[in-house]
């Protein structure tokens, strides 16, 4: 799915909360504190969703990072002059 079909999608789904938020406040009454704060989420994710779409417009889909090549060629022995074989201290001292 593209960006903007999910967010199709999301729009929907908050079309049909807003809808079953409506119904539950017919039945239940907007004025108690739970029902308030039912609405106001439900209001909330709406703006929130409405201010997405408008930054992800531009937006097609996420790009792939670069693949970087890792050659199958041993690396260089010079390179490990200068470091100790880990887990087994240094090479002109014993362990105590």
């Amino acid at each position: 799915m593209s960006v903007q079909d999910d967010l199709m999608s999301v729009q929907r789904c908050l079309e049909d909360l807003n809808r079953s938020v409506g119904r539950l406040e017919q039945q239940i009454g907007s004025g108690g504190l739970e029902m308030r704060r039912v609405r106001a989420d439900a209001d909330h994710l709406r703006e929130s969703v409405a201010l997405l779409r408008e930054t992800a417009h531009g937006v097609t889909s996420p790009r792939r990072p670069d693949l970087v090549a890792i050659p199958d060629t041993p690396y260089d022995n010079a390179l490990w002059t200068d470091s100790d074989d880990e887990g087994l201290g240094a090479r002109d001292r014993h362990a105590p």
